[in-house]
């Protein structure tokens, strides 16, 4: 189905159709000029050009940066065609401060910010004939602006930060300075608790998709669960837990486009395959290379990314009904061809979660991407209780196991149920981009991944040894060098 947006309330808007695609704005035409923030359809175009920066984050390399960093997936090597190196770099923990792909994803998340900050500067000089919609414009503006800082801090620690429009790009960065990791998460915080006061709880259906306040709470929760304050965290996800959200009955249905804005729902980002320039490509990126015309339908090859690695397949338990709607596995003669079959019996895993045939047109998928979902914020809850030792952490895991087809647990000290929790999530959300930041939350990531590597070198014949050499450093990703060269910003320590 195709998501648009009414252009909130009867007749407030004077503009030449009743409805506006959340995505249909692209928003590097509108950020700029004096004239530009004159009206309440000029800021629901501008909040709609923030979302459309979101979609662009997600559909580029992100997901190497946040799940195949982690154990969870890795790359098929094709000797054949070595354009994809430095995302392979970024797996093997190889990569240099002048990596392509963690410069897009820097300048991706800053220009979602500087759109936000257009926004939030600017929106005080409109006159809006309800002020409960200037409030939600503002609140989508600083839950997105908090995101993408969210992201940013955990990946690269001390940042710029701007919570004003720039005007210039030349005044971008021009002290060189950064803020410490404690001021960036006092800005995240704060944008996290406006959004929640200025958010509705739902919209209608042809607004679903906006940031709601269920979001809001959530990223709140997980930014005070990330920092281990604990009591926030539960305060903030059990806020959640009122706001109507339940579990689909069928995991996979969680992932299927006929079921986008699901009641298990808290925020995805939108996407449409009928409408050029607003498609996903998720299995065009994470499909064997080789399985193209199998899988797709048409010639050429796929990305061969993000491929499920034997550690998150083999940690399923039996009898979990996740593993084989998360993972499939494509069988074919020409897989022979690739060590990454070696241990899936001469077959390839894929990620099957965002593998929703058929498709109309070369390049364009329709599946949304799942930010937050209800079972995850569940598990959530559970880490912060057993942390916090406060309600009942168990039973929260337990629902999430229930509809796995897994027995519930019981009688665990909180050390043990500490790591049932870990795994819990880590296979619930598996390849929803949220691995990594895990194995940093629970300070697991070194050792996960030392372990990690010396697996993959013994299965893996192409790997050097410089490989998975994880150092304490390398938790964080280099600041990327065009902006320490054009920018002046210090570099951070060790790259």
């Amino acid at each position: 189905m195709k998501l648009r947006y009414i252009l909130l309330g009867l007749g407030l808007l004077s503009m030449s159709t009743s409805c506006n695609h959340l995505l249909d704005v692209k928003p590097y035409t509108f950020s700029s000029g004096d004239n530009y923030y004159e009206n309440e359809g000029q800021v629901l175009r501008a909040v709609n050009g923030v979302y459309s920066r979101l979609q662009g984050l997600y559909t580029s390399d992100f997901w190497a940066m946040t799940e195949m960093r982690s154990d969870n997936t890795n790359y098929q090597y094709d000797e054949t065609d070595r354009g994809a190196q430095q995302r392979e770099e970024i797996d093997e923990f190889l990569i240099t401060s002048s990596n392509n792909y963690v410069n897009t994803t820097w300048v991706n998340l800053y220009g979602i910010i500087q759109q936000a900050n257009v926004i939030i500067s600017r929106i005080d000089q409109v006159t809006f004939s309800d002020e409960k919609i200037k409030l939600q414009y503002l609140g989508e503006a600083k839950f997105i602006r908090g995101f993408a800082y969210f992201h940013l801090v955990r990946l690269f620690g001390e940042l710029p930060l701007h919570t004003k429009e720039v005007a210039n790009p030349q005044d971008a960065f021009t002290d060189g300075k950064k803020a410490s990791v404690d001021e960036v998460y006092a800005v995240i915080i704060q944008d996290a608790k406006d959004a929640i006061a200025n958010l509705p709880a739902s919209y209608e259906k042809n607004n679903a998709g906006r940031v709601t306040k269920g979001a809001a709470y959530t990223l709140l929760g997980d930014v005070y669960l990330t920092r281990k304050q604990y009591a926030e965290a539960v305060t903030n996800f059990q806020e959640v837990t009122k706001l109507g959200y339940s579990l689909m009955p069928d995991y996979a249905s969680c992932f299927n486009p006929a079921n986008k804005n699901n009641a298990e729902s808290i925020f995805e980002i939108q996407y449409d395959q009928s409408v050029e320039g607003e498609n996903s490509n998720f299995i065009y990126m994470f499909g064997p290379r080789n399985a193209k015309m199998q899988l797709v339908g048409y010639s050429g090859n796929l990305g061969g990314s993000n491929i499920p690695t034997p550690s998150i397949y083999n940690a399923y338990e039996q009898g979990d009904n996740r593993r084989d709607k998360s993972i499939q596995l494509f069988s074919d003669p020409s897989n022979s061809k690739f060590q990454e079959s070696v241990a899936f019996g001469g077959k390839i895993p894929f990620i099957k979660k965002f593998y929703h045939p058929p498709y109309i047109e070369d390049g364009r998928s329709n599946e949304n991407w799942p930010v937050y979902r209800y079972g995850h914020v569940l598990l959530l809850l559970a880490e912060a209780q057993n942390e916090a030792g406060s309600g009942n952490p168990i039973a929260n895991l337990n629902l999430v196991r229930k509809r796995a087809g897994l027995q519930p647990l019981a009688g665990l000290s909180k050390e043990a149920l500490r790591d049932a929790i870990a795994k819990e999530q880590r296979i619930e959300v598996a390849f929803e981009d949220h691995r990594w930041y895990q194995l940093l939350r629970t300070g697991k990531a070194i050792e996960v991944m030392t372990a990690h590597g010396a697996e993959e070198k013994k299965r893996l014949t192409r790997l050097s040894a410089a490989s998975y050499n994880i150092q304490p450093f390398k938790l964080l990703f280099p600041i990327p060098q065009r902006e320490i060269q054009i920018n002046g910003i210090p570099q951070n320590q060790g790259w």
